[in-house]
């Protein structure tokens, strides 16, 4: 079940989500380091981290699950962020150069379908990024941060996910490897703890950061849309004075 937008909102307003923005975004940032001339779709609740793609492509939407609801993005200009149902995006096949998944996957009923439907919606060589809960990380066991509801992943549940709706996992990475304790104090040594848990790449991570690319040599079966009714007039009118 998807968190509220709101509560989402909220955390990330809070010191705890500053930090979490800046570690999680540092490693998104790092592997989508060029989409100069791209568009680029954050789906899920990725709104904190496409603020630092916006000036650089050519196009950014924000699309968030109807049961999560949506919030404005950006706050200062023409909104780019839309109410969608995940898995019938309004989007034309393979439009779309890259895609960061963040609070989704974990959240949605049917992530084999959500994954169809972006396998659809992105070009030919085009990028996905998930950020998903680590099962053996302590964020998944703690309900105080979004990463601490829905469903957790290994490596190889998420790796079985993504190649069985046609992705290819390319590079792994993991962040949040401090424990997510919202005392100030605490706070400041985050990017020690990151810094450490790289380096030793110890294995309590709070998420794992997948890129995958798009298989094109297989075919992928899409979903069949519905077709607008045409509708028929009832009443035919008569001429004036007849």
């Amino acid at each position: 079940m998807y968190p509220d937008v709101v509560g989402l909102r909220s955390f990330y307003a809070q010191p705890l989500g500053v930090v979490t923005r800046r570690l999680v975004g540092r490693a998104i940032r790092a592997r989508f380091d060029n989409v100069r001339g791209l568009s680029v779709l954050g789906m899920g609740y990725a709104t904190p981290y496409l603020g630092v793609f916006r000036e650089e492509c050519e196009r950014a939407l924000a699309f968030m699950p109807g049961a999560q609801g949506v919030t404005r993005w950006p706050s200062a200009a023409p909104t780019l962020a839309a109410l969608v149902d995940e898995s019938e995006l309004p989007l034309r096949d393979g439009m779309i150069d890259r895609v960061i998944a963040v609070h989704l996957l974990e959240m949605t009923p049917d992530a084999q379908e959500v994954l169809r439907e972006v396998w659809r919606v992105l070009a030919p060589g085009g990028r996905l990024l998930c950020v998903v809960p680590s099962r053996r990380g302590v964020w998944a066991r703690t309900e105080n941060n979004p990463f601490g509801h829905g469903r957790p992943f290994s490596r190889t549940q998420i790796t079985d996910l993504l190649r069985g709706a046609l992705f290819t996992p390319v590079s792994w990475g993991e962040a949040l490897y401090m424990p997510p304790v919202a005392r100030h104090w605490f706070l400041r040594s985050a990017v020690a703890w990151e810094r450490v848990g790289a380096t030793a790449s110890l294995p309590f991570a709070g998420v794992h950061i997948v890129e995958a690319t798009k298989q094109v040599y297989k075919p992928v079966a899409t979903k069949r849309r519905s077709r607008l009714r045409v509708l028929q007039p009832v009443l035919v009118p008569s001429p004036v004075g007849g």
